[in-house]
């Protein structure tokens, strides 16, 4: 799902630079720092398994397979320039 924030010019830089020194995506650094958050307040996030995944024994691993590849198709399309879409 995408949206958009406001966030503080100061605020948005810091952020990139963090994302920058620790290699990952701005996109990736927002989403781990979210769910951190989330994990505090005692939230679920979306990778909390359904109570039916426990019945399907070895797909259950797909999960965190299907993330890495997710994250690599978007990091990615994130590379891409406006003449690489054209």
């Amino acid at each position: 799902m995408k949206t958009t924030i406001e966030l503080p010019d100061g605020m948005f830089r810091h952020a990139k630079a963090l994302a920058a020194a620790r290699g990952v995506t701005l996109r990736r650094f927002f989403t781990e720092a979210l769910e951190a958050q989330l994990r505090r307040c005692g939230t679920e996030t979306h990778d909390s398994e359904p109570p039916w995944m426990a019945g399907f024994g070895a797909l259950s691993d797909l999960s965190e397979e299907n993330r890495r590849v997710l994250d690599a198709i978007e990091e990615e399309f994130e590379r891409l320039t406006a003449e690489d879409l054209e």
